[in-house]
């Protein structure tokens, strides 16, 4: 009787474990399913979050970022071109030049002094040295001669033909073309290598000089002291083609009319829309008197 059921219980035991079995494949099966389907929805949630925290950037950035002009502003501007246009219609850079490196050397040479002064030597000047490798191999005591009505001769001297020997050591004599080679040279800056871009090479460049500087700040178009922040901020104002002529104008108005100590206000033909007319009493508002301090 006992090793009937016995007999019995052994296929019941059998099943048992069978069944068991299965449970236990169909769980590991469906743990490996799942294992096997987690993995794309994690990445599908991580990729959404870092899109997220990419547009979370980007908003943060913009927001950072000083806000461009606005649409009164750029009107305003063109304004000014055109009233500036009327008054001075062929603006001219005042600096007198045949070449790149006549630019170039005579923008060094116009420091601290009158462009009229650098225009009286620079003939003199060129046709004795007419490469920037006659320049570097000059006798410095003849250059010295042909540059004193410039003032500080013997130091510009030095500085015009270290200028030219390393444009012979750097570039083969010739002026480079773009912003960064230009003020990796000897005495040049921003201003000076702006101007050469635009006015020998016809790039697009904005050159913030004394005057740039204070007619724009006077315009509240920039400050006057901050030179790269003036030049981003004038040239914003514009389309390109217009950025060296806005220039020449700007640097002429500085001289004629908006002088440094007594602005000739009175005679101005943006004083309806320059926001420093009569300078807090420093301008001369009367207009025969303005008109007396016109250069």
């Amino acid at each position: 009787m006992n090793a009937t059921r016995v007999k019995k219980a052994a296929p019941r035991k059998a099943a048992a474990k069978a069944t068991t079995a299965k449970a236990t494949t169909a769980k590991a099966t469906a743990a490996e399913a799942t294992t096997t389907e987690a993995p794309p929805a994690k990445k599908a949630a991580a990729k959404k979050g870092a899109v997220k925290k990419a547009v979370k950037a980007v908003e943060a950035v913009a927001e950072a970022a000083p806000a461009g002009p606005d649409l009164e502003q750029t009107r305003r501007a063109r304004r000014i071109l055109k009233l500036l246009t009327a008054r001075y219609p062929d603006p001219v850079l005042e600096l007198d030049f045949g070449s790149p490196l006549q630019l170039l050397v005579a923008a060094v040479l116009a420091a601290q002094t009158l462009d009229e002064r650098v225009n009286l030597v620079t003939p003199v000047l060129f046709a004795k040295y007419p490469t920037a490798a006659d320049l570097a191999a000059a006798d410095p005591a003849e250059m010295e001669v042909i540059l004193q009505p410039v003032g500080y001769f013997r130091k510009k001297t030095q500085i015009v033909m270290k200028l030219a020997a390393t444009l012979v050591e750097r570039h083969d004599g010739e002026v480079p073309t773009t912003l960064d080679e230009l003020i990796e040279l000897p005495w040049v800056g921003r201003k000076t290598a702006n101007m050469v871009l635009g006015n020998a090479f016809g790039t697009p460049a904005i050159s913030v000089d004394t005057h740039v500087g204070r007619v724009a700040h006077r315009l509240a178009w920039g400050p006057e002291k901050d030179v790269e922040k003036t030049e981003a901020d004038v040239a914003a104002l514009f389309e390109q083609k217009d950025w060296v002529p806005v220039n020449l104008l700007l640097i002429l108005h500085g001289r004629r009319t908006c002088h440094s100590r007594k602005p000739a206000c009175g005679a101005c033909p943006l004083a309806e829309e320059c926001p420093s007319a009569g300078l807090a009493g420093k301008g001369e508002l009367d207009p025969e008197k303005a008109r007396a301090l016109l250069k």
